[in-house]
């Protein structure tokens, strides 16, 4: 009999676990979309301020100050930067987005961002290629954000390499 109960309360625990899981997911997925809204906006200072002020970027520590000297950094070489969300899906603290990034290239970078050459002369050029973002979260905040790009595909049509040989 005390097996029976024992087993029966936990069964009956799993689903409030299964929905204060997917609450968190929900939260951060809200998160991740305000990041993303701020950036589509060109507000690094906003979008920076999702993040932990000890926040990782491909496993480097740059805090949220680093993460809004990157964003201007993009800002400044794509005034029109935008990121379109496709997919968004999460588990416990991680939220991973595949989306469409699109900008013209019309400034000089400084740091070496996205694949780009410091300094290299705007092109005048758009681009527009897929990006897969793995941002995890702690306490409502993005500390760490890993990101997989067609860096190639954007230098291409930048015209900054030379395109595939048929």
């Amino acid at each position: 009999m005390r097996a029976t109960v024992v087993v029966s309360v936990f069964a009956l625990s799993m689903p409030l676990a299964s929905c204060q899981t997917d609450g968190l997911e929900m939260q951060n997925q809200e998160v991740v979309r305000r990041y993303v809204a701020h950036i589509n906006r060109g507000d690094a200072k906003a979008a920076a301020a999702e993040y932990a002020t000890d926040a990782k970027n491909f496993g480097r520590p740059v805090g949220r100050e680093g993460i809004e000297t990157r964003l201007e950094d993009i800002f400044t070489t794509f005034p029109d930067w935008h990121m379109e969300i496709l997919e968004m899906t999460a588990a416990g603290q991680v939220v991973v987005v595949r989306c469409q990034v699109s900008g013209t290239h019309r400034g000089v970078g400084t740091m070496a961002l996205n694949g780009m050459p410091v300094g290299a002369a705007p092109t005048g050029k758009r681009f527009e290629v897929t990006h897969i973002h793995w941002h995890t979260l702690r306490d409502g905040k993005i500390v760490e954000h890993y990101a997989n790009r067609d860096d190639l595909g954007m230098l291409r049509q930048l015209g900054l390499l030379p395109p595939i040989a048929q």
